[in-house]
């Protein structure tokens, strides 16, 4: 199943729809309540709807250095970590695809990070890899907007990647994704920048969700960000960038 969420009508009120062959159907029930959605009337074609990120999280849990390679391209001196590296994004970072993202401090280094999002389905607290993933409602991509500037200056990561529009996350999510070799892709006004898959991750999905959960509880909706590939760069006014996730779809934003 794949969910998305959109403005409907004048008001711009967010609605979940349902995605099948590329149309959008407004959706009935709740994917958080357990009893299913069911695909009512045609809205449009994804490309033609004004999209939300397609959940609403209480908090996004980040993971840094969750690919080798990664984590020496920026720093020579970083070392591969021996446990998840975490920070948080406020949710008021989130944008859906198709906004923009609006560069904080134009004279700064701001880089892509093209990133597997996890999104919590029911409340964890404590759990072991073994049963990460029933606790898990789906699968999007995002992007890891990151001021390398004020990243380096500060020491930890919180403000450099908390500005209102750098997390985008969509088009769409997915609920029954396989992630153990998904890929993970970026491409900067249509030139390849990173392509890997989630099996050269560090950490996997479900011990990163064991991880967490076990320093906070985890609620219905919140997002997990898993780490970027290899391939990172900055973004400037005027570019569009775009992160793509096998099964997921693309996620496109220009960049102001």
């Amino acid at each position: 199943m794949k969910i998305v969420r959109y403005r409907d009508g004048a008001a711009g009120e967010g609605r979940y729809g349902l995605l099948e062959d590329g149309t959008v159907y407004a959706a009935e029930g709740d994917p958080f309540a357990g009893s299913g959605m069911t695909p009512g009337t045609a809205v449009g074609p994804l490309d033609g709807l004004a999209l939300l990120p397609p959940v609403q999280p209480g908090k996004i849990v980040c993971v840094g250095l969750n690919y080798v390679a990664h984590v020496t391209e920026n720093d020579a001196s970083r070392t591969v970590p021996d446990e998840p590296v975490l920070f948080m994004k406020p949710p008021s970072a989130l944008i859906g695809s198709g906004e923009t993202i609006r560069i904080a401090n134009p004279d700064h280094r701001t880089d892509y990070e093209a990133e597997l999002a996890i999104v919590i389905g029911a409340r964890c607290r404590n759990v072991s890899e073994a049963d990460a993933a029933q606790y898990v409602l789906g699968y999007t991509a995002a992007n890891d907007v990151s001021d390398r500037n004020l990243q380096k200056k500060d020491g930890q990561w919180v403000r450099a990647k908390g500005f209102d529009t750098y997390c985008p996350l969509g088009p769409c999510l997915v609920t029954d994704l396989d992630v153990s070799d998904t890929s993970v892709a970026s491409r900067l006004n249509g030139e390849p920048r990173q392509s890997q898959t989630t099996a050269s991750m560090i950490f996997s999905p479900n011990h990163l969700i064991a991880v967490i959960s076990g320093v906070m509880t985890l609620e219905p909706g919140d997002v997990i960000l898993t780490g970027t590939p290899e391939g990172v760069g900055p973004m400037r006014a005027g570019d569009t960038i775009e992160v793509e996730v096998g099964g997921v779809g693309v996620l496109r934003n220009p960049v102001a």
